[in-house]
């Protein structure tokens, strides 16, 4: 018996599917016979065309059937015999082109609801009823649900008008340094500006707000929701968050309050049934990576907290509506949401911490916002697992327990949290596509029908705590003035920068990871008022060995209307993570923390090309020439960056250190430019497998003593 054909058909509709393929299907050769999932294709004769006798314990026949998975269909074809069926290939051809004639990708969109007229519940229940089901036994369920309809609106407008996005930013000085910013003189201030700093977003803006402030600085915080509420929970390593505590924004005895969970393992293994076997992989364990669950809301109301303590100002319930830039600072107009109140406000900088929403990301880069986006959604859960179905020692990092789904390859992931608590969610890698933007709302209604699928569970008896969800961009960077992340008085951070391009990361490893250098650079700026676009576009979390790995997250999207053999990203996910598996642990902790090296890079990335030939043809089909050869501008930048930072990180800080007390007043511009290279050459560097163990002491555990089965 032979498999000769696996399709996905981009349908959760199987029953469709199967009355298609016993009832309209015709084969145009034999006949068939039906069967529960499909049929059976016989010929009359016990020979083939060519004569050659068939045993008559392997007949003549094909077997066609589907079967459903991740609100999916799927269609496999065997043989039964070593000969092929006679015809076997136009067969084989025909039904691969009616299926795909009859079952095209759809993208469906959220319906236009009117809100004064009905419940965010009564708008959607139609559309997605498990959705509706679940965020109705949810603490603020039509509220939140209320805000991923929201966001999703949000997302489709920016991506489907990017290149006249809606104008936010206005500046007296005609637009200098940044596309899209307009000249506007209606509003120009000459009286002194109330602060030095305005964020916009609580929740990245909130940490950094309360680093600024805590350094001096008079900062307002402007946050549309109430203020400590998430969308996400955040996980991050020990050895990641111990720049809150050097930083001075955190006490170690502080730190360990908002450590809800912090695990023994994390796990990353992806669905290799369909996988030939030199592409299957172990699972790769990764002790050190996200293995702290923070309490997200205690840790924001713990930012906001000493924000206020050190004099800074909290706005919640307030949307920024726009931002007027002159000479000498700039001018915010927001709107208090309850009140429905205008107010006008000023500062000597603004900070943008909207994240994917953000329209001033939106307008400042045009076109080109973002390259990618990981569409992503799940739910805290205090409890309702039975005890043998996960052990909350454990957790994953990156799993798949499929093949593409309708267009998707779907990824889990599991966090434990305090108690019984588990943080889930669900995502994918997505090209930003006008057609298909990417929906949150699809997301979840594959979220609450496939969750027993992948975690043993009564979906009833379970107990919802909050739903997490979010749009993670990513931004494919040729070199580091590549993404528009300032203008005068303006600058972005976190996922609103999207400097990074997700692998595992989001915007608050990001920024957790940049933090010293975000804080050093901007209060730099801010004490000589170099707050220009020239100077502000050199703050930036941006790293070389980050935007090299943007082919592997290209490599994890389907582009939109193409099909693929449904393990294709699989089958390279594999390649890849079998390759980590292998190595040593601080290999892997460093490649997935944005340590890599050059040189580690280009190992892996030949040994990678060895062990899978067709690696190569396949990123080809899926990146296409355009982004190849701007791929091939990061990995070129990158080897510069290398070789600069081998010859200046030996003697460089030194040097630093020595000039700084008479350079700085004497040149700051000169200064800030140096101490922006000296953070580039430094950030990113890897770890020895002495400093990871450091890090985490008892995290490194016997594999044996692994007792959860996927």
């Amino acid at each position: 018996m032979r498999e000769i054909l696996y399709l996905e058909v981009p349908t959760p509709d199987i029953a469709t599917v199967r009355n298609w393929l016993q009832t309209d299907f015709e084969p145009g050769n034999g006949e068939k016979v039906l069967t529960s999932e499909g049929f059976r294709l016989q010929i009359p004769t016990a020979t083939t065309t060519a004569g050659v006798a068939i045993s008559e314990n392997l007949p003549a026949e094909l077997s066609v059937f589907v079967w459903s998975v991740q609100r999916t269909t799927y269609l496999k074809v065997f043989r039964w015999a070593e000969q092929p069926f006679p015809n076997e290939g136009q067969i084989l051809q025909h039904l691969t082109k009616e299926i795909r004639s009859r079952f095209p990708h759809h993208y469906p969109e959220p319906p236009a609801i009117d809100l004064s007229k009905q419940s965010i519940f009564a708008a959607l229940g139609s559309a997605y009823p498990l959705t509706v089901k679940y965020f109705q036994k949810m603490p603020n369920g039509e509220y939140d649900l209320t805000r991923a309809y929201w966001w999703e609106q949000r997302w489709r407008e920016g991506v489907r008008n990017p290149q006249q996005p809606r104008q936010v930013v206005f500046s007296s000085q005609g637009g200098r340094g940044a596309g899209g910013v307009g000249e506007d003189k209606k509003i120009i201030s000459s009286s002194s500006p109330t602060y030095d700093i305005i964020y916009i977003g609580g929740a990245l803006g909130a940490i950094h707000a309360a680093l600024m402030a805590k350094l001096g600085y008079k900062v307002l915080l402007v946050e549309r929701m109430s203020f400590g509420r998430m969308n996400r929970e955040w996980n991050i390593s020990r050895d990641e968050i111990q720049s809150l505590v050097n930083l001075g924004l955190l006490t170690p005895t502080e730190l360990e309050t908002i450590i809800a969970r912090e695990y023994k393992d994390g796990f990353n293994k992806f669905f290799d049934a369909n996988n030939p076997s030199k592409l299957r992989s172990p699972v790769l364990h990764t002790p050190t990576v996200l293995n702290l669950g923070l309490d997200s809301e205690k840790w924001l109301q713990m930012c906001g907290q000493k924000l206020q303590a050190a004099g800074g100002e909290i706005w919640d319930e307030t949307e920024f509506i726009r931002a007027d830039i002159d000479i000498s600072q700039v001018t915010l107009k927001v709107k208090h949401l309850p009140s429905q109140v205008e107010k006008q406000v000023s500062g000597r900088l603004l900070i943008d911490a909207m994240g994917t929403a953000s329209p001033i990301a939106w307008q400042l880069n045009g076109g080109r916002a973002f390259d990618s986006v990981c569409p992503t959604v799940g739910a805290a859960i205090e409890s309702g697992f039975e005890p043998q179905v996960w052990d909350s020692q454990y957790g994953d990092v990156l799993y798949s327990h499929g093949d593409i789904s309708r267009g998707r390859q779907l990824i889990w992931e599991l966090f434990p949290g305090a108690g019984d608590e588990l943080t889930i969610y669900l995502f994918h890698y997505h090209e930003v596509n006008a057609k298909n933007p990417g929906s949150l709302l699809e997301m979840y209604e594959d979220f609450f029908t496939i969750l027993p699928e992948y975690r043993r569970c009564d979906m009833d008896k379970l107990v919802w705590k909050k739903p997490t969800f979010g749009y993670i961009p990513g931004h494919f960077s040729v070199g580091s003035s590549d993404r528009t992340v300032a203008f005068d008085r303006l600058i972005a951070i976190g996922d609103a920068a999207s400097l990074q391009s997700p692998l595992v990361f989001t915007g608050f490893g990001s920024l957790v990871r940049n933090l010293e250098r975000l804080t050093t650079l901007l209060d730099t700026a801010l004490k000589h008022d170099l707050l220009s676009f020239r100077h502000l576009n050199q703050i930036r979390a941006y790293q070389s060995n980050v935007s090299v790995t943007w082919l592997f997250s290209k490599g994890m999207m389907v582009p939109t209307g193409k099909f693929l053999p449904p393990q294709r990203i699989n089958s390279m996910l594999n390649t890849f993570f079998g390759l980590l598996a292998d190595e040593p642990q601080e290999v892997a902790d460093n490649f997935i923390k944005d340590r890599c090296d050059w040189l580690t890079f280009n190992r892996l990335a030949l040994k990678a090309a060895t062990k899978n030939p067709a690696l190569l043809l396949w990123i080809w089909e899926l990146a296409g020439p355009r982004d190849l050869v701007r791929w091939l501008g990061s990995y070129f930048n990158f080897g510069r960056h290398a070789l600069i930072s081998s010859l200046l990180s030996p003697w460089f800080p030194r040097f630093l250190n020595r000039v700084g007390f008479w350079l700085e007043p004497r040149n700051p511009g000169l200064w800030l430019w140096l101490l922006a290279i000296n953070y580039a050459i430094a950030t990113g560097k890897p770890r020895s497998r002495s400093q990871v163990v450091k890090a985490n002491p008892e995290a490194i555990i016997p594999k044996s003593e692994v007792r959860i089965s996927h």
